[in-house]
């Protein structure tokens, strides 16, 4: 059966971010801009620009610490902002999977919480499974 809450209540698209989430803000627009074309088409603008100025530059250690120093900030921050984003599509996956698991009345409910389950409890649930086991 459907729920009748609409999504936009619960979180869904269009909803307001409250103040404090900032981050989780932040984060999410800049995974969906680092991933458009354009992004690409600014860093290897910027590497183009950079691969022209060495011979104005000589090739000098200031040069090539400017590249380093650049790619190795934004790499560092982006590090975080797509794991928060990445942690935030498995959370909202892991909701819809248990959704459904506990829709279909044929399903085995106690994988709804695999995720949270020690690797022999998981070995265990698997083995059961496969061999055919029934709901407990």
């Amino acid at each position: 059966m459907r729920s009748s809450i609409p999504v936009k209540s619960i979180g869904g698209p269009g909803t307001a971010a409250p103040k404090d989430d900032w981050f989780r803000t932040l984060a999410v627009k800049t995974s969906h801009w680092s991933g458009k074309p354009a992004a690409f088409t600014l860093a290897a603008a910027i590497v183009l620009v950079w691969a022209i100025t060495g011979p104005i530059f000589h090739y000098s250690d200031t040069w090539q610490l400017v590249i380093n120093t650049g790619t190795t900030v934004v790499t560092f921050l982006m590090v975080f902002l797509i794991q928060a984003t990445q942690n935030r599509d498995a959370a909202a996956m892991q909701l819809k999977l248990d959704e459904l698991i506990r829709a279909i009345s044929t399903a085995h409910n106690e994988v709804i919480d695999a995720e949270d389950m020690q690797d022999r409890e998981i070995d265990r649930l698997k083995a059961k499974i496969e061999n055919g086991g029934g709901q407990d």
